[in-house]
Order: C-alpha cells, then sequence, then structure tokens
C-alpha cells in the first residue's frame, strides 16, 4: 500500500504541475459567467414569490417537483451512477488500490450535480407553496430541504448500485414519490393540508430542513462507506454507459443514445417468434415491426399516458400559456419519436432500407401512422385535461388535428444527420453559439412547429371552425410533402 500511495501521489504532482494559469483563468470566468446569467433568473423567481398560498399552485408544484425528482433518481439509477472514465475503467477498477479513492471524484461530481439541482428544487418549492411571512427564512429551509432531497437521494441510488436490498428501496422510494404527486394533484382534504403545511411557522420550516439535511448527512456518509463494497462490474458497466454517453454528446451523433438505448433494451431478452401478418404487404408489413416493438413495452406506454397531467401541473403551478405551450410541443413531439425506431434504423443504414423490397416514400409514408397516432393522441389527451383545468374553449381536437404535422416532425427527427461541427460561430448577446448544435437541435422542431401554425394561431385566439379546418388540411399537406421528398437531411 505505500508503494501504490506514492505512485498516486505522483500522478496528482504531476496533473497538478500540468494546470497553468490559463487553465485556472478559464475556470473562474466560466464560473463568473455563470452567475452573472444565473442571478438575474434567481432574482426573478424570488421576487415572483408568493405572499400567500394558493392550494390549486401548491399542490401543481409540489406534484411536478415529485416528479422531477423521481426521474431523475430513476435516470441515476439506470446510469449508474457511479462510474468512472475509460482509463481508470481499464486500470484502476481492477487494480488493489483502495476502492474509495478510485471512486472519490465520482461522488464529488454527483454530490456537486445534486447540490445544484436541489438548490432549483428548492426555489420551486418556495414559488410553490408561497411565503406567508419571513421570507428570507422559508427560502432558506426550501433550498435546504431541496439539497438535502436530491443528495439523500443520490446516496440512495449509490447505496443500491452497492446491495440488492438498498435496490429495493429506491423502487419503494421512487413509487413514494409517485404517490405524493398524485396526493398532492388531488382535491378534498388534501388540499387543507396542504395549505396548513404551507402556511406553517417559519420554525417549523427550520426544524423540517435540519431533520432533512440530517438525515442526508447520514445516508451520504452510508454511501462513502459503500463504495468499497460496489462490485466491480457493476462499475465497469456503470463507466461503459456514461463513457458512451459522454461521447455520443461530445461528438458527433447525439441521436445516437437512442438507438443505444434500444440495443441495451433488447440485448438481454428473449422473445418469442409470430407469424407474420398476412394480411399486411408491402411498406405496412415493414412497419408493423414498429407496432410490434411498441406493444412489447407496455411500460413505455403508461409512462407515456402518464406523462399527460404534465401540461395541467404548469399551468396550475404557474408556468403561465408561453410555459404550458412549450411543454406540450416537446412532449408531443417526444411522444411521437417513440415510434420511429424503424426510421432511425433506415437512415443509419440506408443499404438495409434498400433490402426491404419497397419504395422509399411508401416506408416512410407507413412509417409515419405510428408516431402520428402517439403524437395526435398524447396531445388531445393533454388539451383534454386543460379543458377539464380550466374553463375555455375545447382545445382537444387541436391534438388530433396535429397528429400528422407531429408524424413529420418525429420522423424529420429520425433521419437527421450527425452534428455539422465545420458550420460558422454566431455571436450573440450571451457569447458565441456554435451553429451546428443549434441547427441538430431544431432539427425537426422546425417542421412540427411549421404543420402546427394553425394551432398556435388557435391558441391565441380561440377556437374556431376555420382554424381546425385549416390545421387539418395544413397539418396533412405538411406530412404529405415530407414523406414526397426525395431526401432530406
Amino acid at each position: 500500500m505505500n508503494q501504490t500511495s506514492q505512485i498516486r501521489a505522483f500522478v496528482r504532482a504531476r496533473a497538478r504541475s500540468h494546470r497553468t494559469w490559463s487553465d485556472r483563468y478559464i475556470t473562474l470566468f466560466a464560473l463568473g459567467l455563470l452567475v452573472v446569467v444565473a442571478l438575474p433568473m434567481i432574482t426573478r423567481t424570488v421576487q415572483a414569490v408568493p405572499d400567500d398560498v394558493d392550494p390549486a399552485r401548491a399542490g401543481a408544484g409540489l406534484a411536478l417537483i415529485a416528479l422531477i425528482l423521481a426521474a431523475s433518481l430513476n435516470l441515476a439509477r439506470v446510469v449508474g451512477p457511479v462510474g468512472v472514465s475509460p482509463a481508470d475503467a481499464a486500470w484502476l477498477v481492477l487494480s488493489p488500490l483502495p476502492r474509495p479513492g478510485v471512486l472519490a471524484h465520482t461522488l464529488l461530481l454527483l454530490a456537486v450535480v445534486g447540490a445544484v439541482t436541489g438548490a432549483i428544487l428548492g426555489l420551486a418549492l418556495v414559488s410553490a407553496l408561497g411565503a406567508t411571512d419571513a421570507p428570507t427564512i422559508r427560502l432558506l429551509a426550501c433550498v435546504v430541504l431541496g439539497m438535502s432531497w436530491t443528495l439523500g437521494g443520490t446516496a440512495a441510488t449509490v447505496l443500491a448500485q452497492a446491495s440488492q436490498p438498498w435496490g429495493d428501496r429506491l423502487l419503494a422510494l421512487l413509487a413514494a414519490l409517485v404517490v405524493v404527486a398524485v396526493a398532492a394533484m388531488s382535491t378534498g382534504p388534501g388540499q387543507g393540508a396542504l395549505s396548513g403545511i404551507a402556511s406553517a411557522p417559519a420554525a417549523t420550516w427550520t426544524t423540517a430542513a435540519s431533520v432533512s439535511a440530517t438525515a442526508a448527512a447520514a445516508l451520504a456518509w452510508r454511501a462513502w462507506a459503500a463504495l468499497a463494497r460496489i462490485p466491480a462490474r457493476a462499475v465497469l458497466q456503470a463507466s461503459t454507459r456514461v463513457g458512451v454517453a459522454a461521447g455520443a454528446l461530445l461528438g458527433m451523433d447525439p441521436g445516437s443514445l437512442t438507438l443505444i438505448a434500444e440495443d441495451a433494451h433488447w440485448r438481454s431478452r428473449v422473445l418469442r417468434s409470430r407469424a407474420w401478418p398476412s394480411r399486411l404487404r408491402g411498406a405496412a408489413a415493414v412497419a408493423w415491426l414498429d407496432w410490434r416493438s411498441l406493444a412489447r413495452r407496455p411500460g413505455r406506454l403508461a409512462l407515456v399516458a402518464a406523462a399527460t397531467v404534465v401540461p395541467v401541473l404548469t399551468a396550475r403551478a404557474g408556468g403561465g400559456a408561453p410555459g404550458t405551450l412549450i411543454v406540450l410541443a416537446a412532449g408531443a413531439l417526444a411522444v411521437a419519436a417513440t415510434g420511429t425506431a424503424g426510421a432511425r434504423r433506415d437512415a443509419g443504414d440506408a443499404a438495409l432500407a434498400r433490402l426491404l423490397g419497397t419504395g422509399p416514400r411508401a416506408l416512410l409514408a407507413a412509417r409515419s401512422v405510428l408516431p402520428a397516432l402517439l403524437g395526435g393522441s398524447w396531445l388531445a389527451l393533454a388539451l383534454g385535461g386543460l379543458d377539464l383545468a380550466g374553463p375555455g374553449a375545447l382545445l382537444w381536437p387541436l391534438g388530433v388535428l396535429c397528429a400528422p404535422a407531429l408524424a413529420a416532425g418525429a420522423l424529420r427527427l429520425a433521419h437527421r444527420r450527425p452534428i455539422e461541427h465545420t458550420m460558422p460561430v454566431m455571436d450573440t448577446p450571451l457569447g458565441p453559439v456554435p451553429l451546428g448544435p443549434l441547427v441538430w437541435a431544431l432539427t425537426g422542431a422546425d417542421i412540427a412547429l411549421l404543420g402546427c401554425l394553425p394551432a398556435l394561431l388557435a391558441f391565441t385566439t380561440g377556437v374556431s371552425g376555420p382554424l381546425l379546418a385549416a390545421q387539418a388540411v395544413w397539418g396533412t399537406a405538411v406530412l404529405a410533402t415530407y414523406c414526397a421528398a426525395p431526401r432530406r437531411t
């Protein structure tokens, strides 16, 4: 152990010697720029905190926070969360070096990410619950609560990676967060209890924050002690997933993450063979495989159906019309994209697409049916929830009529090329922005937005018969034009 300690000290010394004043200046400048950009947003959020308690707003905000926390912890559970760089995974994880020393950097990074995420959730919590008195104390208490929840949850994911019993407890925690979200959305006696919690004295909030911080610290200590018991196989698998994701995001093709996730899901499963439908021919038979793949993942369908409440929660939590529209657009396009696995395969392997024996236009039209059904159904259900949440014109028919435009946008997402890093850099008030990633991010959303222009006009001016008819004709025309195009980028 003395030799290994000397080796690690030598490596650290060499690493510190390669850091120049320019590196430190860039780091400090980046941190200062982050503070300058984030400080006005934080100030506006604090100034917008209401003085009274609105039960509907508080319930929706608490439900959103619980769902975001559950989704974040589930993502950390799926990713690892403890992983190392490829070099450390190849040499240090399987070496006789103490495991906590090898994984300490990753744990520190997880703690920083958890603390920042918790602070954001704390600001959202105080914005939802309001501050009847002592706003500064309530703000600090909510921030401490948010950081305690995220840090404690992150520590629970680390413990789940080290032992199976903690994995079961983490699943129970995720289920409890979903139950909390459902209870916060409900009306009746729960609203009165929520109002009592929000209007509790500041001393009660301080006590709750102190208890939460103590529990999070205890979990963090147990997670640090459990680093030595994490199996090397789990660390190597997490390192592989993180390395592939980082390479895809920083490299040429972040869209390859979807194919990687699909391959990882189906690789470990044994599927029963079924006869090909005799009534399907040509492009419809090829596109039928997308329907079968989606039917074999009922959990994804259940998650998609449950996500229809997010726009309602956003509107009730004070997101306003712009925030609700953004959630609706992003959610509908993301749901439509879940049915384009076959289109992504066609775009990635043109030779295989030619061997399918169908024309490219006919195949693209056949593959557009599933994303149109998914995106249109999700948007119709989400708009129906908004219709039930507040008085106003019926919006849900717009979801059905926007289905062709959403399918065109989802197919364009599936066929987009990797990021073109040779594109120029655009100067903006916030600094230079590379056009390559920006164009890649907007590809797909552009044609979906173009196809939903009558629906956007209906949101601002009101739903009417001519706008519904215009949306039906325009959305169908956009999808037909996209499918008839000879080649897309």
